[in-house]
């Protein structure tokens, strides 16, 4: 299945400033993105420098990306919104 970069930026209701543990809904943001891993749908995720946040996604299509991130409690509240969405294709080392 291929892989994809997605490039994700805090939205207007992320309190810059305030790490992420402490913004509204963190703990079913947290779950939320947990089970997207737990389910082998993305590999890696973290912050890049401030706003952006990095996610390695197998998927489909773009397409199929937006609707499984769409009910993220961040994204419905406006803390996350999707910059950039690319494919990637690995070179160096190996995911699972």
């Amino acid at each position: 299945m291929p892989l994809f970069a997605v490039i994700n930026t805090r939205g207007p209701a992320y309190r810059h400033g305030t790490p992420m543990e402490q913004q509204e809904a963190w703990r079913p943001h947290a779950d939320f993105m947990n089970a997207l891993v737990d389910d082998g749908f993305v590999l890696l995720g973290g912050p890049l420098e401030e706003p952006d946040v990095l996610l390695i996604i197998r998927a489909e299509t773009a397409d199929e990306i937006r609707a499984c991130l769409a009910p993220d409690p961040w994204h419905q509240m406006g803390l996350l919104t999707i910059k950039r969405i690319s494919p990637w294709t690995l070179r160096l080392g190996t995911l699972p």
